[in-house]
């Protein structure tokens, strides 16, 4: 019964993560739209790479024992595919400061991920040692892709605006961390539960902000209408009242 609830629940975070890194696509289609990355940050997207490449590795049989940890490699495998091509599509609509920024970030995560896999293939000789080695960098890597939103959060305060922190990111960041930390603790896998105890919190604050600042802006939008349908309504009644005195004056013209 537990290894099937865990098998289920890994199916559920498949999904959820499937949908998590699918959301940018919507993003990134206004980005290609627009030709221009506007304000949107390329760092959730490095660390998510990074994030990608430590758990594929992790839950390939190199590192783990057997193919126990399969639902890692499916997901993440697929996840490494949408975040190459994001920050691709990101670096070349960027202008030429950010371009060398987005290269400055996906280098060094390419350099930690190959020497972490080298370290773990050819110098710890058991499985246990190298999922203690992959998991604690794969740990600080999770609970920065996590926190990468925060930069965006810190924009959403400063500017009252939820343009630039898509809703269904959000959401789907707190379903696949609250299924993945419920699948972590199924295995009794810590370093596939504890960076999800830091992720599911960070994605309700998200929501949060999201239903905060975006029903302030729909407020803002009907008053902003309220104002423009008054003005326009005044508009009105002036012409009618110009045109009534227009009128009056010809009358009075034409008796005298």
């Amino acid at each position: 019964m537990g290894d099937r609830l865990r098998i289920w629940v890994g199916i559920m975070g498949n999904a959820a993560s499937l949908l998590l890194y699918s959301a940018p696509i919507l993003t990134f289609s206004r980005v290609i739209k627009k030709k221009s990355v506007e304000d949107f940050s390329c760092v959730p997207y490095i660390v998510a790479l990074l994030n990608c490449l430590l758990y594929t590795w992790y839950g390939l049989p190199v590192v783990s024992r057997g193919w126990e940890n399969f639902p890692l490699i499916t997901v993440n495998g697929l996840g490494i595919l949408l975040e190459v091509s994001f920050i691709i599509i990101y670096f070349w609509f960027a202008a030429p400061k950010r371009k060398v920024k987005v290269a400055a970030g996906v280098l060094p995560v390419v350099a930690v991920f190959c020497v972490a896999a080298l370290i773990s293939a050819f110098v710890f000789h058991d499985h246990h040692k190298r999922k203690v080695f992959i998991g604690s960098i794969g740990l600080f890597a999770s609970v920065t892709m996590y926190g990468s939103p925060l930069v965006v959060v810190k924009q959403v305060i400063e500017t009252k605006s939820v343009k630039f922190m898509p809703f269904y990111l959000s959401l789907f960041s707190f379903l696949a961390s609250s299924l993945w930390m419920a699948y972590g603790l199924l295995s009794h896998d810590l370093f596939l539960a504890s960076p999800n105890l830091v992720g599911s919190p960070l994605g309700i604050l998200q929501l949060l902000l999201y239903c905060k600042y975006k029903k302030r802006a729909t407020e803002q939008g009907e008053t902003t209408w309220q104002f423009m349908k008054n003005n326009n309504q005044l508009e009105t009644d002036e012409a009618k009242l110009n045109q009534l005195q227009l009128v009056v004056h010809d009358d009075a013209t034409e008796k005298s």
